[in-house]
């Protein structure tokens, strides 16, 4: 079974990243209103930006949950968030990037890192990461999913293939999420307030600071 989606979500709204229906974005809702709690580190204060040509996966899973940490004044706040999971990625022309707002009479800063840039059709040239898992507040992709499963309690989606929820972390086991054996997504543009990864190998690393705001979209 295969099925294919573009578009955009909004955190503000708890909509989830990657669904193809309209169900599943209500169902993600009640996922996190139940309480479902994120990674176990707390994020930053400031969300980053990814931009791809194509990110794709195997045994990818999702489910509702919630990150924590602190502003950049030190006040502490939650953000909704999806997380995404995948056993094995591999991502072509990956540029990341975070805008740092300027002190001490500096002008912004954007700290830009690429990587990937020669994948295309080269699996040794693209970014890999292994038991990769990304919070994400917002994403506009092409997707397709191969053998998907909505409406997954969270607690269930690693029965399948053994990689489910983030280990370590806490959510609703009860809650909703959803599965398929494989993902792939191009023209990627995603924000996340974080990314977790037991591996993660960039080829090509290009790292730079940007005077201003010089985002990767």
């Amino acid at each position: 079974m295969k099925s294919q989606v573009r578009g955009g979500t909004r955190w503000k709204r708890f909509a989830v990243v990657m669904v193809p229906s309209l169900a599943a974005t209500a169902a993600i809702g009640v996922g996190l209103a139940q309480g479902a709690l994120a990674a176990s580190f707390a994020i930053s204060g400031q969300e980053f930006k990814v931009k791809a040509a194509s990110l794709e996966g195997d045994n990818f899973v999702q489910y509702g949950s919630v990150a924590e940490g602190n502003t950049l004044e030190g006040k502490p706040f939650k953000a909704p968030v999806a997380v995404s999971g995948f056993s094995e990625a591999w991502i072509t022309n990956m540029c990341q990037s975070v805008v740092t707002p300027g002190v001490f009479g500096l002008p912004d800063i954007t700290l830009q890192l690429t990587a990937g840039t020669e994948g295309a059709g080269k699996k040794d040239k693209q970014v890999y990461a292994k038991n990769l898992y990304l919070d994400v507040s917002s994403l506009k992709a092409d997707a397709e999913f191969t053998n998907i499963d909505i409406g997954v309690a969270a607690g269930d989606l690693g029965k399948k293939s053994g990689f489910g929820a983030q280990p370590g972390t806490t959510y609703n086991p009860n809650g909703f999420g959803q599965r398929a054996e494989h993902a792939k997504l191009t023209g990627v543009k995603q924000t996340a307030w974080a990314t977790t990864a037991g591996t993660f190998r960039l080829p090509d690393l290009d790292l730079s600071l940007k005077v201003g705001k010089q985002e990767c979209f």
